[in-house]
């Protein structure tokens, strides 16, 4: 996809689309606010950078003719996601008195295994051009715009759910979007 506006286009749509790691930006932005969540985004964009470099040079060739490799690949990551939203949900009152509930590093290992790395490694970053390089910069602007939007939108809902005394639900209720997107990698395939 060699036309910029229509890269920008596509980048934009799929970044804002809910998914695992913007519910986790999000969540973060509810329980400790905006500017602590700003950590989230570097972590955020190493994920995406290194999943989908990954992806686009080494294993995007060998994808294409392993399909049991990439129900393997679906398979560990609603295995994590799932993982992760019953950590949430477990922890999250405690996390949150600690201020630690959404952390980088859950950041970084959920955009590493975000799904939609794919869909920017193989159909959205043009890795058959000499001219990637430009791309993945603008590809990480775009991330940065819309991550601080997931956030700011997190820490708007999460100030209004702590002004009602809601607060501890915030975290179960990012665990249990995680926790759909779990089982949606997981149960897609089988009923297929």
């Amino acid at each position: 996809m060699e036309d910029p506006l229509i890269f920008a286009l596509a980048v934009l749509a799929i970044l804002g689309t809910p998914g695992p790691a913007n519910t986790l930006l999000a969540t973060g932005g509810a329980t400790v606010g905006l500017r602590r969540s700003l950590a989230l985004i570097p972590a955020e964009a190493a994920g995406y950078t290194i999943s989908i470099l990954t992806l686009g040079l080494i294993l995007g060739p060998l994808l294409a003719g392993a399909p049991g490799m990439v129900m393997a690949m679906r398979a560990a990551i609603g295995a994590y996601l799932l993982w992760l939203a019953v950590r949430l949900w477990r922890r999250g009152g405690a996390a949150l008195a600690l201020g630690t509930v959404v952390t980088p590093a859950q950041v970084f290992v959920t955009t590493l295994l975000n799904p939609k790395a794919i869909i920017f490694a193989l159909g959205i970053i043009p890795f058959g051009t000499g001219r990637v390089w430009p791309y993945m910069l603008g590809f990480l602007a775009m991330l940065a715009c819309v991550a601080l939007g997931w956030i700011a939108a997190g820490s708007l809902l999460g100030g209004a759910a702590h002004r009602r005394g809601w607060g501890g639900v915030v975290p179960r209720v990012g665990a249990a979007a995680v926790g759909i997107f779990a089982a949606i990698l997981l149960i897609t395939p089988l009923l297929r």
